[in-house]
C-alpha cells in the first residue's frame, strides 16, 4: 500500500491508497473512488513526501477518519479528454445556476461550479454574508441538471484560494500555491509591524488583510520587546535622552538629548549606558502605536473579526476590577460583640426583605404606638381629619380618571394591557396609591 495525495479542481486535495507495486508518478492523471461514484485527479505527492504532508495539512487523515478510498487506475487519453470537456462546461453551469438564484431572490454569490467526472454529482460553491435558505433552489437545480446537487458555502479567503490569481508581489496567491491553512488576520498584526493603514496597500484580492502579514509578525513582537519604547525618556551616561526611533533590523536606537543633539547607538551599547533599565519598561503593549481614532471604518472591515475584533471609540470595554481596602475598627465598623443600632420606629429595616420585613415593620410600628399611648393614636386620627378636604377631592378625581383609563386600555389604549402608565414625574408606587384612592 502506498499513500498518495491527489489534487482536484480548485486546489482541493485528498489522500488515497494505491495498491500497485510501483509508486505512481507525480502529476499523473488517475481515477479514484468517490462518494457513490468515481472522480478524476492529478497525483500531487507520493511516498515519503506524502507521508510527511499527511502530518501537517488540514485535510490530513485522523484516527477517527483514516484513509479508506483507493486509487483505481491511471486515466486513459480518452478519459483525460472527457475531463477537459467537462471543465469547460463548469462556467456555463454556474451561469445557469446564477439565473435561478436571481429568480428566487437569494442574496448569494456563486463562486464556482464543479462537475464530478462521472456526472453523478454537481457541486456549487457560493459565498454570502448571512445564512441562506436554498432548499427551493436545490430542488430547481436538481430538476434542471438531472443529478445530485451540493451547495457549499465558503469564505472570501477560500474563494480566492479556489479561483487562484496573481498577487501584488507578482507571484501566485500563497493560499492557492503553498499555504496549508488559512488563518484569520486582524488589524493588530499590521499595527505591530508599523505598516500604513491604507486599505489598498494591506488588503489582498479577497478584500481582507493579506495572509503574508502573519509571516513575520512573531519576529516583530519578539524584537520590540528588546527595545525601549519610542518616546520614552531614559537616563544614560550622557544624561536624560529621549528615544526617537528603533531600528529592529540593524538593532540601533536613535536618541535625542535635552540640547537637541541626535545620536544613533547600537542596542548592546545602549544597554551598557542605560543606568536604570529596570525602571523604564521595554515595551508598553497596552498603548497603541497608532491611535484608534485615526483608523477608518474601511480599514476595520478588512480584518477577520472572528478571532479578535478591533476596539474603537464608542464600544464598551469590560470593567476593571477594583481592590477594596480592609475595614478598620472604629471607622464605621462595629466592634466584636456590639449590637448594631436599631432602625427608627416606622422605618423598614434595610437588611430585611419580603414578608418578613413587612411583619417587622408592622411590629415596630405597633410597638411605637403602644409606647406613645392612646393619646398618640387620637392625635394621628385628628390630623387625618384635619387635612385639607380639597386635596383629598383632587387626589380622588385624579385617581378616578386613571381608573377609567385603565378599564379602557384593553380596547386600544396606550398600554393595551388593562393598566395605564404612570404620569411623568411620578413613580409607579405613587401612581398605584392614587389609583387605589380614586377607585
Amino acid at each position: 500500500m502506498h499513500l498518495v495525495e491527489v489534487a482536484f479542481k480548485g486546489n482541493r486535495k485528498e489522500f488515497f491508497l494505491w495498491e500497485g507495486e510501483e509508486p505512481l508518478p507525480v502529476r499523473a492523471t488517475v481515477i479514484v473512488e468517490a462518494d457513490r461514484g468515481e472522480d478524476i485527479g492529478v497525483v500531487y505527492a507520493t511516498g515519503e513526501l506524502a507521508e510527511k504532508r499527511a502530518k501537517g495539512v488540514p485535510h490530513a487523515p485522523t484516527p477517527e477518519e483514516p484513509v479508506s478510498r483507493l486509487v483505481q487506475r491511471l486515466a486513459t487519453p480518452d478519459e483525460i479528454k472527457r475531463a477537459r470537456d467537462l471543465r469547460e462546461q463548469d462556467e456555463t453551469t454556474r451561469r445557469k445556476a446564477m439565473e435561478r438564484v436571481k429568480a428566487n431572490g437569494l442574496v448569494m454569490k456563486l463562486t464556482d461550479a464543479e462537475w464530478r467526472w462521472d456526472r453523478r454529482k454537481l457541486t456549487i460553491f457560493f459565498s454570502a454574508e448571512k445564512r441562506v435558505d436554498f432548499r427551493n433552489l436545490v430542488r430547481e437545480l436538481a430538476a434542471t441538471f438531472r443529478t445530485r446537487i451540493e451547495l457549499k458555502q465558503i469564505g472570501v479567503r477560500d474563494e480566492a484560494r479556489r479561483l487562484g490569481g496573481i498577487g501584488r508581489c507578482g507571484r501566485e496567491y500563497c493560499s492557492a500555491s503553498w499555504l496549508p491553512e488559512l488563518r484569520p488576520v486582524n488589524l493588530g498584526v499590521a499595527k505591530d509591524q508599523r505598516l500604513s493603514l491604507n486599505p489598498t496597500q494591506i488588503s489582498g484580492a479577497c478584500g481582507r488583510l493579506m495572509c503574508c502579514l502573519r509571516y513575520e509578525h512573531d519576529f516583530y513582537v519578539q524584537q520590540r520587546k528588546r527595545f525601549p519604547k519610542e518616546g520614552k525618556i531614559i537616563e544614560t551616561s550622557l544624561g536624560e535622552e529621549k528615544v526617537v526611533s528603533n531600528d529592529i533590523f540593524r538593532e540601533r536606537v536613535t536618541l535625542r538629548n535635552v540640547e537637541g543633539d541626535v545620536r544613533t547607538v547600537p542596542l548592546a551599547e545602549l544597554r551598557r549606558e542605560w543606568k536604570n533599565p529596570t525602571i523604564a519598561p521595554l515595551l508598553d503593549e497596552e498603548t497603541p502605536t497608532i491611535p484608534y481614532e485615526a483608523i477608518s471604518d474601511e480599514v476595520l472591515r478588512l480584518q477577520d473579526t472572528s478571532e479578535m475584533p478591533a476596539w474603537r471609540p464608542g464600544l464598551s470595554r469590560p470593567p476593571v476590577p477594583t481592590h477594596r481596602s480592609l475595614p478598620v475598627m472604629g471607622a464605621g465598623t462595629p466592634a466584636a460583640g456590639a449590637t448594631p443600632p436599631s432602625p427608627p420606629a416606622g422605618r423598614r429595616p434595610a437588611t430585611e426583605r419580603g414578608r418578613r420585613g413587612e411583619v417587622q415593620e408592622s411590629a415596630s410600628s405597633a410597638a411605637a404606638s403602644d409606647a406613645a399611648g392612646p393619646d398618640a393614636s387620637e392625635r394621628s386620627g385628628a390630623d387625618r381629619e384635619g387635612r385639607d378636604p380639597r386635596s383629598r377631592r383632587r387626589r380622588g378625581r385624579r385617581g378616578g380618571r386613571r381608573g377609567r383609563g385603565a378599564s379602557e386600555g384593553g380596547d386600544g389604549g396606550d398600554g393595551g394591557n388593562g393598566a395605564a402608565p404612570p404620569d411623568e414625574g411620578t413613580t409607579g408606587e405613587s401612581t398605584r396609591e392614587r389609583t387605589g384612592e380614586g377607585e
